[in-house]
């Protein structure tokens, strides 16, 4: 039976829930947002799944994955396409051919009321639904019995999500299938989902009116400047770049992350999933023949079932074999957790007891001069600090 006694030792991926012959397990949401399996007792026969299928007690190790994976910068070659997309639009092309091949993809959309839930896509029509970030825990629902029962089948299966949903994915099905193909996200950490109700509702108060569209990286300033652009059916329109963007400045603090995200079981090489996706940020510094502000897509291949997705829709995709540290230094999420702010205790604490505008200009405003000037020394201080340790290297 299935306990959690540390929250970090959670990370919502749901795959207790999915597996659980007697339908015993609940998800119950915590003071912070995040859900959490709590067993009812009773009805439990100790047959001990859901322990053996959790991804934090049981770590999923890929025996076919590369310690070191080959580094891709890329883009799809359809300008609409990369336009639309959060970063180059290589996941549409990739979906396409599975899609092309009678499969089923697996994403995060939203559903009517906004919140980010986990769905199945078998119409390439649809795919817009997957396409762009969400800046929230999606919530896998009942999507691992779904993804099974299409492989049992013998389809094709593309699932996509976090690192740990993709590791919850493998635990749960508890065998290899050959038409399953997994993607992961360079993942900075999962917000709190009602963090992310309020930041609506807030926004909905100012501009009297239900939010009827949420883009999270419109690129209209350029990929590097994306923007928050909100629309609502008012006809309304709210947006910002994501340095002046509350809810942004808010997630990039890591204020309101899952506490599992503080210490990531699956922040490392070698990734998880047969592909790993990302913005490929710092690509200009080492190569500006790949930059154009469009949107140039990181691309990790782990496995050679990952290389023969990106083969089958290489004519799709613009794409240029780079060097790994060059994307980990752009992308340090790869191989390691974010901190824990200390404030984040008293965050959630004001989070239940204050407007949300007194939130938004206690923790989200820019930060004053004098929090500049320590910034700005604990930099140079590091800096410094790398400096000497080559030194004495030498």
């Amino acid at each position: 039976m299935i306990k959690i006694m540390d929250k970090k030792d959670c990370s919502g991926c749901k795959a207790c829930y999915n597996i659980c012959p007697r339908n015993c397990i609940e998800m119950k949401i915590d003071g912070e947002g995040f859900w959490y399996p709590k067993v009812e007792v009773a009805s439990c026969v100790g047959c001990g799944l859901c322990e053996s299928v959790c991804p934090e007690l049981n770590i999923y190790k890929n025996s076919s994955s590369s310690s070191r994976p080959t580094c891709i910068a890329a883009w799809n070659v359809d300008k609409a396409t990369r336009e639309n997309s959060s970063s180059g639009g290589v996941f549409t092309s990739i979906a396409e051919w599975i899609l092309d091949n009678d499969g089923v993809v697996f994403g995060a959309a939203y559903d009517k009321k906004r919140n980010v839930m986990h769905t199945e896509v078998r119409e390439i029509e649809d795919l817009s639904e997957l396409r762009g970030s969400k800046y929230v825990q999606s919530d896998i629902n009942t999507t691992y019995n779904s993804a099974k029962k299409y492989l049992d089948k013998g389809k094709k299966v593309l699932y996509t999500g976090t690192p740990c949903q993709i590791a919850g994915l493998y635990n749960f099905l508890q065998k290899e299938y050959a038409e399953l193909y997994t993607c992961d996200i360079v993942c900075y950490g999962v917000p709190s989902p009602i963090v992310f109700q309020k930041y609506k509702k807030n926004l909905e108060q100012e501009y009297n009116s239900n939010i009827s569209g949420i883009t999270f990286r419109n690129k209209k300033n350029g990929w590097k400047s994306y923007s928050v652009a909100i629309q609502f059916e008012n006809g309304s329109e709210y947006s910002k770049t994501f340095i002046n963007d509350a809810y942004m400045k808010g997630f990039l603090r890591n204020y309101y992350l899952r506490p599992s995200c503080y210490k990531c079981s699956y922040a490392k090489l070698p990734r998880i999933s047969d592909i790993t996706l990302g913005d490929f940020w710092g690509v200009a510094s080492k190569y500006p023949e790949l930059y154009d502000d469009d949107g140039t897509s990181l691309l990790l291949i782990n496995t050679a079932k990952g290389k023969s997705m990106i083969d089958a829709c290489k004519n799709n995709i613009e794409h240029h074999e780079c060097d790994l540290e060059v994307a980990i230094a752009g992308n340090p999420s790869i191989i390691s957790s974010v901190k824990e702010p200390k404030k984040r205790q008293r965050f959630f604490e004001d989070l239940h007891n204050r407007d949300f505008n007194y939130i938004i200009k206690k923790y989200m405003s820019p930060p004053t001069w004098i929090e500049r000037k320590i910034i700005f020394g604990v930099r140079v201080l590091r800096f410094m600090k790398k400096r000497i340790l080559k030194l004495l290297k030498k």
